[in-house]
């Protein structure tokens, strides 16, 4: 089964739609890796702050089914269908990696390519799984967050609890 790492973001009642979202991946796919919450301004457009986090997932499902689910739980928690690209979000799910996989498939494009140009996404990618390294340049993903020019996206930790547990990140 490989690896799936999804990077989740919200903007609007944030702590209550990240909270809806680790339910319903904890009920899909049981166990989760889970990163400390982070909160970051929102890029491209003037809105409220998002949360963001990654998880971490084993799973069989195939790609075009994970996406497809993912979406539909995007839309019971009101996204539009056809949602413009930077625009206020209750909730976002971006597969980021899947296993090993590189290239566009099935309407995916793996590895995400926010992962290296968006600390919102590697930031958390980074605190879960800093040995892991990028399916296509090698990197580990704590190499890329060291090189990453962490000053022009600002992005803060914040404390965030689900399920009775802490999400609370590790000192820098």
């Amino acid at each position: 089964m490989p690896r799936i790492y999804l990077g989740i973001g919200s903007n609007i009642e944030r702590e209550r739609h990240v909270a809806i979202a680790l339910d319903a991946l904890a009920a899909r796919f049981g166990q989760l890796a889970i990163s400390p919450v982070y909160e970051a301004p929102a890029l491209g457009f003037a809105g409220d702050p998002f949360l963001n986090l990654v998880v971490g997932v084993d799973g069989d499902l195939p790609l075009r089914a994970l996406a497809d689910e993912l979406r539909a739980l995007e839309r019971a928690h009101g996204r539009p269908p056809q949602a413009t690209r930077n625009s206020p979000r209750r909730l976002d799910i971006d597969i980021l990696t899947y296993g090993d996989r590189v290239g566009t498939g099935e309407g995916v494009e793996l590895p995400r390519g926010e992962i290296l140009t968006s600390a919102f996404v590697l930031r958390p990618l980074a605190a879960l799984a800093p040995e892991e390294r990028h399916p296509a340049c090698g990197e580990t993903y704590a190499e890329l967050w060291a090189r990453f020019d962490q000053a022009a996206q600002p992005i803060r930790a914040v404390a965030f609890s689900w399920r009775g547990v802490e999400l609370t990140p590790r000192l820098d």
